[in-house]
């Protein structure tokens, strides 16, 4: 099992969509699993993760970006978006995440 790490980003954006529980249960399952998601292309190994919502439909999802920093046990939750506000991370964006 990993530690999940919350930029401030990520936490500030996570906030307004998820309930403790559901912040709780998409963890679990990315500790448990750090290769869930597929990596974007041309991000340097950042990962993205369709996350339902329950009850808000198709529409209803929300995006993770992430990275593993697996050889100090580490996952990083970067970057958080509702699909229904933004299909795609930009890659500004993706730019700034990669530092």
């Amino acid at each position: 099992m990993y530690t999940i790490v919350e930029t401030e980003t990520f936490k500030k954006q996570a906030d307004k969509f998820w309930t403790t529980e559901e912040r709780l249960e998409c963890f679990t399952q990315i500790a448990s699993d750090p290769f869930i998601g597929d990596v974007i292309l041309k991000s340097g190994g950042f990962r993205k993760v369709r996350w339902s919502r329950a009850g808000m439909g198709k529409r209803g999802g929300v995006r993770l970006i992430y990275f593993n920093v697996l050889e100090d046990g580490l996952i990083v939750m970067s970057y958080f978006y509702a699909k229904n506000e933004q299909e795609n991370i930009l890659a500004s964006e993706l730019q700034k995440l990669k530092g």
